[in-house]
C-alpha cells in the first residue's frame, strides 16, 4: 500500500468506503492470523518513572503522585492468577523505572518461566543492551516499545525534557530484534500537531520495522502534565490535525492490519477509554486479535494513571477477564490458547508495497 493510498484512507470520512476499509482489515486479520482471540494478563509493576514525557500522568515530575513498586509476592499471585484464568501471557508493564534493575527483572521473568508456562512480555521503557540482553536471557519472550510517532518535531514536542544521552528509540527496537525477542511497537493517534500524511508515515514505518507486535491508541493526555494543562486539544488545531477518536484510532488499527498481516494487534486499552461501551469491540472487528485484561490489584491500579479514565469498569479482575470472553464469543470468535506468539516472523520488507486490492 502507497504513502498516498494509507493517507487517504485516513482522511475518509464516507461510512459506506470505511465499512469497506473495516471488511478488508478483518478479511486479512481472519486469513494471516485466524479467528482466536488471544488474552493478555497486564500487571502494571511500577508507576516510578524517570522520564518528563509531557502528555503521561506518571512522568517524573508530578510530585504530588503517591509512587509504588509491586513486591515479587504482588506479581507473582498476579501471575498465578492469570494461570488460573487461562491466560497465555503475562505482560509487565511499568514506567521507565531504575529500581526495576536488570537483576531484580531478569530472577522475575526465570522464576515465571519455571512456574509457568506463560509467555513474558516487557514494556519498561527504553533499556540499555545489556539488561534486554539478561531479560532475553533469562526467558523472556517479547518487548514492547512504542516509537510515537516518526515525526521528530512532534516527538520533541511530547518529549521535552528528553536526556541527550538517550538513545533513539528505533535504536532500542533494532537491539531488540538482535536480541531474538518478538518485538512490539506503534504509534498515537491524534497528538497535537500531528499531520494526516505524519500518521500515514507512521504507519508506513510499522511495515519497515518487520514489527511482531503494534499497538495503536488514542492520545489521551492527563490533565495534570504540561500538554494537558495547556489546552493544547485536537479540536483546537488546524484542519489538517488528526483527531484522537475511536474512528481514527481504528482506521489507523485497519491500515496497520493491512500493512502488517502477520502481527499480533491489540484492541488497546486507550481505545476502550475513548469508547468504553464498544472500544474492544470495535478493534476486534477492524483488524485487532489480542485484549489485554489488566490484573494489577486493586488499589495500585488507579496510581497507574497514564491518561484519565483508564480504570477498569470493574474492579473485579476475574470479572473483567470473563466480560472480555463473553464480548469475544458474542462476535463469534474463540479465545486463543496457549502463548500466541507471531505466526510467522518472515521478512515483511519482501512483501509488495502496492496492492491494488487494498485501494479505494
Amino acid at each position: 500500500m502507497t504513502l498516498a493510498e494509507i493517507e487517504t484512507w485516513l482522511r475518509e470520512e464516507d461510512a459506506g468506503r470505511l465499512e469497506r476499509l473495516w471488511a478488508m482489515a478483518d478479511g486479512v486479520r481472519r486469513q494471516h492470523v485466524g479467528d482466536a482471540v488471544h488474552l493478555r494478563g497486564l500487571v502494571e509493576l511500577s508507576n516510578h518513572c524517570r522520564r518528563q514525557c509531557a502528555y503521561c500522568g506518571i512522568r517524573a515530575g508530578r510530585n504530588e503522585l503517591v509512587r509504588y513498586r509491586l513486591t515479587e509476592t504482588e506479581i507473582m499471585d498476579c501471575v498465578r492468577l492469570a494461570v488460573s484464568l487461562g491466560l497465555g501471557t503475562m505482560v509487565l508493564q511499568a514506567g521507565e523505572d531504575p529500581g526495576l534493575t536488570r537483576d531484580g527483572v531478569a530472577g522475575l521473568v526465570r522464576r515465571i518461566k519455571a512456574e509457568t508456562a506463560l509467555a513474558v512480555t516487557l514494556s519498561l521503557g527504553e533499556r540499555d543492551d545489556d539488561e534486554l540482553a539478561a531479560w532475553r536471557e533469562a526467558g523472556a519472550d517479547r518487548y514492547l516499545l512504542r516509537f510515537e510517532t516518526s515525526n521528530p518535531e512532534l516527538y520533541r514536542r511530547i518529549h521535552p525534557a528528553r536526556p541527550v544521552e538517550t538513545r533513539d528509540r528505533l535504536a532500542v527496537l533494532e537491539s531488540l530484534r538482535r536480541l531474538g525477542y518478538e518485538v512490539g511497537s506503534g504509534v498515537m493517534v491524534g497528538i497535537p500537531g500531528q499531520t494526516y500524511r505524519d500518521l500515514a508515515r507512521d504507519i508506513e514505518r510499522l511495515g519497515e520495522l518487520r514489527l511482531d507486535m503494534i499497538g495503536l491508541g488514542p492520545y489521551l493526555p492527563h490533565p495534570e502534565t504540561p500538554l494537558g494543562q495547556a489546552g493544547q486539544t485536537v479540536t483546537d488545531a488546524a484542519a489538517d490535525q488528526v483527531p484522537n477518536s475511536a474512528v481514527m484510532a481504528t482506521k489507523a488499527m485497519a491500515l496497520a492490519r493491512l500493512v502488517c498481516p502477520d502481527a499480533n494487534i491489540p484492541a488497546t486499552t486507550a481505545l476502550a477509554t475513548v469508547d468504553r461501551a464498544r472500544g474492544h469491540a470495535l478493534g476486534l472487528q477492524r483488524g485487532a486479535n489480542v485484549i489485554m485484561p489488566d490484573l494489577t490489584p486493586p488499589g495500585y491500579r488507579e496510581l497507574y494513571a497514564i491518561y484519565p479514565g483508564k480504570t477498569p469498569l470493574t474492579a473485579d479482575r476475574i470479572e473483567a477477564v470473563r466480560a472480555v470472553q463473553a464480548l469475544v464469543a458474542s462476535l463469534g470468535r474463540s479465545v486463543g490458547r496457549g502463548p500466541g506468539g507471531a505466526r510467522h516472523r518472515e521478512d515483511v520488507t519482501s512483501r509488495p508495497k502496492e496492492c491494488p486490492s487494498w485501494s479505494k
